[in-house]
Parts: C-alpha cells; structure tokens; sequence
C-alpha cells in the first residue's frame, strides 16, 4: 500500500512539474520576442529595487494596515511552502516528517513559525475576502474588474484559506495520534505544535482510524492543492509573485 502511493506521488509530482516548466517555457519564448536589454549597468540600483520592491512590498505600504495583511500573505507564500520540501520528500521516499528525525528542538519552532504564518494567511485572505466581496470598496467595485480579474482574485484568496485549514488540521490529527502512540505516528514524537493544539477538543472524539483518514485526507488535499495553485499560477495576475523579482532588477 504505502510503495503503491509512493508511486502515485512521484507520477503526480512528475505531471504538475512538467506541466508548469511546460507553461513557462511558453512565457519564455514570449519574454524573447522582445529586443535584447543590457542589464549590466547600475547593480547597485538595480538590487536595491529588488529589495525593497519585490521582496520589502515597498509599493504596498502606502496604505499600512492592507500593506500589513499583504506582506503576510506573501511571507506565508514564500516561507510555509518552505514546509512543501518535507512533504514531497515523504511522498517520494515513503518517509513521515522526515526532517523532524535530525532537526530535533528546531523542528518544533519551525512548524510552531509556519503554523502562526498559517493563521495570519488565514485571516488576512478572509479580511481580503471581505473587502472585496461584502464591503465592496469602490477600487474593487470598478467595472475593469468584471470578469476574470474579480474572480481570479477571489480563486487565490479561497484556495489560500483552504490550504491553510488543511496544514493546521493535518498537524492537530497528526500530534494527536503521536499522544496515542499509534502506528509509525509514535515514532515521531514532535510534541503538540502551538496553534494546531487547539483544535485537539474537536478531534478528540474521533478514532485513531479516522484520525489518520483525515491527517491522510488532509496531506493529500494540501498538497495536490499546492501542485494545482503552481499550475494556475501562469493563468492568473499572480504570476507576479514569480516575476516581480526579475521584473524589479
């Protein structure tokens, strides 16, 4: 069973990766109909662009408070996909939480870090949400946005927020039945990470048998989710959170 999900894995990790370096190799040869640039000069300028533009959100912050909730949700993008490379490694090798073996203390702090990243995404995508589709703020009510660029928005901040309640809902059932001592769970004892325990109280009464469907569950949506999102990123106006870095250098 588990060398038959192991293959199932790599088939699906080869697919998603080989359609999106597909999809950007298309962007590519686009990019190169335009004339040659010469990038050499001013780096100085050039790198500082690249701090403060693509990764200090500096245009962002005109208004503080969206800056705030925008430069989380792009600290969450960035850091918890960190979190990604363990979860594709135990799906390739066949291994559970392979870093938590040598990282020991660090690992902890690690999860409990992607797990608070996990709840300012949370909230910031549903505030998003909000602004955009109760509050209906007039630069998100302009007729420009009709269509696709409304609802592209609202895809990511959706697919953010569902992906964000299955790491934290993985976690809870996974420590759960590390308590339980069940199964290989057991043998990876992590200790209770600080924002998934308190989802404890509602899984509780579930068995060690459907606690592992749903941390199963959970793994598979999220990142089956993540492979998706990697390949709707060339379809949507998101797509700038890969360009903007070469875009501001």
């Amino acid at each position: 069973m588990l060398l038959l999900q192991q293959i199932m894995f790599i088939l699906i990790l080869a697919l998603a990766t080989g359609l999106f370096v597909k999809k950007i190799g298309r962007i590519r040869r686009n990019i190169l109909l335009g004339k040659d640039e010469d990038f050499s000069g001013d780096k100085d300028r050039r790198w500082k662009n690249l701090l403060l533009l693509a990764f200090g959100q500096k245009k962002m912050f005109r208004n503080p408070l969206v800056a705030v909730m925008h430069f989380v949700i792009y600290a969450g993008f960035i850091i918890i996909n960190l979190e990604v490379l363990e979860i594709a490694l135990d799906g390739v090798l066949g291994t559970h939480r392979v870093f938590s073996g040598f990282a020991g203390s660090l690992y902890l702090v690690l999860i409990d870090a992607f797990e608070l990243l996990a709840v300012g995404v949370f909230l910031a995508c549903f505030i998003f949400l909000c602004r955009r589709n109760i509050l209906k703020l007039r630069r998100f009510i302009s007729h420009d946005l009709d269509g696709w660029p409304r609802s592209d928005a609202n895809y990511i901040l959706l697919t953010e927020i569902v992906l964000m309640t299955l790491f934290l809902t993985m976690n809870a059932a996974d420590t759960l039945l590390q308590a339980r001592g069940y199964g290989h769970y057991g043998a990876h004892l992590t200790g209770d990470f600080f924002f998934s325990r308190w989802l404890h109280p509602l899984l509780n009464g579930l068995s060690n048998g459907s606690l592992v469907v749903l941390e199963r569950t959970c793994w598979w949506l999220h990142i089956l989710g993540i492979l998706a999102f990697l390949n709707y990123l060339p379809y949507s106006k998101h797509l700038h959170i890969l360009l903007a870095f070469p875009n501001s250098y």
